[in-house]
């Protein structure tokens, strides 16, 4: 079967469609982010770990959507522009990331900043990675 615009078989969402449900999600995903930059704010100067964390959640949270909505379950073509790019885009943040980075550097704190920039993208595979591991054994204990 043919493949339609999104990589799903058949009819593909139109897109204004597509732009709405992605807007909505990321309307959801940066109120989150926001959220958790509220309860566990950080304080100048210190190490962002509320942004690291955030990333490597969002990361972790893709890896088990994308074995769920590839390998288990059949999807609405709507769901992974929501909740893939809207959500989780929304949820996790690249640039405040890089302005993190940034700001360690301008303070004199260079070594912090390349330690966060490295430790967030490794946290980010390893999290993503480990969540897809862990969805498949799941689900293969699941059919057993």
């Amino acid at each position: 079967m043919p493949l339609g615009r999104l990589g799903y078989p058949g009819r593909s969402p139109r897109t204004p469609a597509v732009v709405a449900v992605v807007a909505l999600g990321g309307a959801a995903g940066a109120s989150a982010r926001y959220g958790s930059s509220l309860i566990w704010p950080t304080a100048p100067g210190a190490f962002p770990w509320t942004t690291l964390a955030v990333n490597a959640a969002g990361c972790a949270v893709i890896g088990v959507f994308m074995v769920v909505i590839t390998e288990l379950w059949r999807t609405h073509p709507l769901v992974r522009p929501f909740f893939g790019t809207g959500v989780l885009g929304g949820f996790t943040t690249f640039s405040t990331y890089a302005v993190d980075v940034q700001r360690l550097v301008a303070d004199g704190r260079a070594r912090t900043g390349l330690a966060y920039l490295g430790l967030t993208l490794i946290a980010a595979l390893a999290a993503v990675w480990s969540a897809v591991w862990l969805t498949r054994r799941v689900l293969a204990w699941r059919q057993t």
